[in-house]
């Protein structure tokens, strides 16, 4: 797989594996070695860059994600650059299948979690280090200032921030230069597309996570998809009711003409549009099916030109479309 730059040196594959998947929120956790064995073979298809996160398990497992990369990525670590996080815990005293989040960025936090993301990840550095989300309670210059002293001490190569608004980029920025901002991105959730301007001007690369929308715009969903209500989120995402398969059917049909006329499929329309927007522009789809892997990893060599880029965004933007999820609920922090 070609290969992409993010920040000024920061060299993955043109598209990550998200990997949060096989172990939350998109069903019961897979078993460990089914999901050793999809991560070694993304490896062998030309992924390198894999993204995680120290909350990605469940209540009875939190840190599943990492515990499994760990193991799954040692043997070729040298090979491969990985993607964790900190910053965020869940509710897990809430009732609800998409628990809200915590936000906790203090110092003494941050310095726990990664000591405990290189401990799991069998690893003696992280090469990307998120910000999960912002913290109202800690301001970013005292972020960025972690950082820095984690990179002079070589458990962290480079950091970024997750769901990142401007100000707080740039205040971050300004202390320790931020490599990649990580947001949510695809054709339907195109917001962020905002704030390319100041990530072109800064120098700072951008990885979408939900590229394909959760995997609606795969289109492999119709009105009878049905999901796993207490391990799968999209049982409560808009975009897969009854109601909103009917809004987006437009969406749905022009994909796949498009894709028919590129010997495609609308999977691989939905990135390659994005990665022939810019070419810092990096998607991390999951997936637990071997195929998809190898179907994702094919967007890299579909070659959309500007013209066809600004066809498909000028549609975009008459189509219909329902809501689509906008992510976790945030909460306070209690006393």
């Amino acid at each position: 797989m070609e290969k992409r730059i993010l920040g000024n040196d920061f060299e993955v594959s043109a598209i990550g594996l998200g990997c949060m998947g096989f172990s939350h929120a998109y069903g019961a956790p897979m078993p460990e070695q089914e999901t050793i064995q999809m991560l070694r073979y993304a490896y062998e298809r030309g992924y390198t860059f894999f993204d995680t996160a120290e909350i990605y398990g469940t209540p009875d497992d939190p840190n599943a994600n990492e515990w499994v990369i760990g193991k799954a990525l040692r043997p070729v670590r040298n090979h491969v650059q990985i993607a964790s996080k900190f910053g965020i815990c869940f509710d897990y005293d809430s009732p609800q299948v998409n628990k809200p989040l915590i936000s906790d960025s203090r110092p003494e936090v941050i310095r726990a979690s990664v000591e405990g993301s290189l401990r799991r990840l069998c690893t003696d550095h992280i090469d990307l280090y998120f910000q999960h989300r912002m913290d109202p309670a800690v301001e970013p210059e005292t972020v960025a200032e972690v950082m820095a002293e984690l990179i002079k001490e070589g458990k962290i190569l480079h950091w970024g921030i997750s769901e990142a608004n401007e100000n707080y980029l740039r205040r971050a920025h300004a202390v320790c230069p931020v490599t990649a901002v990580q947001n949510r991105y695809s054709m339907m959730a195109r917001h962020h597309a905002t704030l390319f301007p100041v990530l072109e001007e800064l120098g700072i690369g951008f990885v979408a996570f939900s590229p394909m929308a959760n995997g609606f715009l795969t289109g492999k969903y119709g009105k009878d998809a049905v999901f796993d209500s207490k391990y799968d989120y999209r049982s409560g995402m808009p975009q897969f009711t009854p109601e909103a398969v009917d809004t987006n059917q437009e969406l749905l049909t022009m994909l796949g003409e498009v894709a028919k006329e590129h010997q495609a499929t609308p999977a691989q329309i939905s990135l390659a549009w994005m990665l022939c927007k810019k070419p810092w522009i990096v998607p991390i789809p999951g997936t637990r099916k071997p195929e998809r892997l190898w179907e994702n990893a094919g967007a890299a060599e579909l070659h959309l030109s500007a013209q066809e880029v600004d066809a498909l965004d000028d549609l975009l933007d008459q189509i219909p479309m329902s809501e689509v999820f906008g992510g976790s609920r945030m909460i306070k922090k209690s006393n």
